[in-house]
């Protein structure tokens, strides 16, 4: 994402954690900071993505926090998916300082990061919005203002309520294919087509039908996020048992060494309750 400013020939200042993953970007002439402070020395409008909400805390509210350095006019957009009265408390923080606050949590995976056509969901003051426009242009094609701060949050936990259930049910559909002795590529060629067609069966079942879990987005990242969505559905009333159980399933395949893996090994913790692995290859129909 960091990549697509550069390419639009934005001056860039980058932080991270891990600085071998900045390594490109600093080939291709962004510059590096020493802490996340030193980014905010150098930038009018300061970007953030990272894990777990504790995270965001710690980097816009701790002792060396970014809402501490802030200047007035300056504009932070924070891209994790964090609790929506979390990112009430930094705006509230940002804005004492003269200075703007941005959720603005995306969709898309890996997929969409790397071709710059997620989907960003903002929340946060509408002229602010605006000016930054352009730059969120550059990371993907539907920028969509949800309403005041938390509200890109709110509209993030839908979008990941709603790929539960997605999830759930492409899972439990290569499962009984399987079973049912059917070619499984073409069975997906035919369901792709039609009502069921959906980003995940285009995207992640191929992946599963060759076993391969790697990382577009965390387990773990995954079931930090269905647990927030929880925790806001009990503080607003709301019974979800759809999502309850999704959520109990993602925590049986983290047991089974998967945290790390893509949200589609889901198929894991499946596949043991059946006593079944699906491969691409059909088998002999259950009858």
């Amino acid at each position: 994402m960091a990549g697509h400013l550069l390419a639009k020939d934005y001056a860039l200042t980058v932080f991270s954690r891990t600085p071998a993953k900045a390594r490109e970007l600093l080939r291709r002439g962004a510059c590096w900071a020493d802490s996340p402070a030193r980014v905010v020395d150098a930038s009018d409008v300061v970007f953030t993505m990272v894990g777990f909400p504790q995270d965001v805390s710690d980097v816009y509210l701790g002792q060396e926090g970014l809402v501490h350095q802030a200047r007035a006019g300056m504009v932070f957009v924070d891209m994790t998916t964090a609790p929506p009265r979390l990112t009430g408390m930094i705006a509230e923080a940002a804005t004492a300082r003269g200075a703007h606050f941005l959720d603005a949590p995306v969709s898309g995976g890996d997929v969409g990061a790397r071709k710059a056509s997620l989907s960003i969901m903002v929340g946060g003051d509408a002229r602010v919005v605006e000016a930054v426009r352009p730059l969120l242009e550059a990371l993907g094609r539907t920028i969509i203002h949800q309403g005041a701060p938390g509200a890109g949050q709110h509209a993030k936990l839908c979008n990941q309520i709603t790929i539960a259930g997605t999830m759930i049910g492409v899972c439990e559909s290569l499962l009984y294919g399987y079973r049912a002795g059917l070619d499984l590529e073409t069975m997906l060629q035919s369901i792709k087509g039609g009502a069921a067609a959906c980003w995940t069966l285009d995207n992640l079942a191929p992946r599963i039908l060759v076993r391969n879990f790697d990382p577009g987005f965390f387990v773990e990242h995954f079931v930090k996020d269905m647990g927030m969505a929880l925790e806001e559905s009990r503080r607003m009333g709301l019974v979800l048992p759809g999502l309850s159980l999704v959520h109990q399933l993602y925590l049986a395949v983290q047991a089974h060494g998967h945290g790390r893996s893509g949200t589609h090994a889901l198929m894991v913790a499946l596949e043991e309750l059946s006593n079944v692995r699906v491969s691409v290859k059909p088998v002999e129909p259950s009858l």
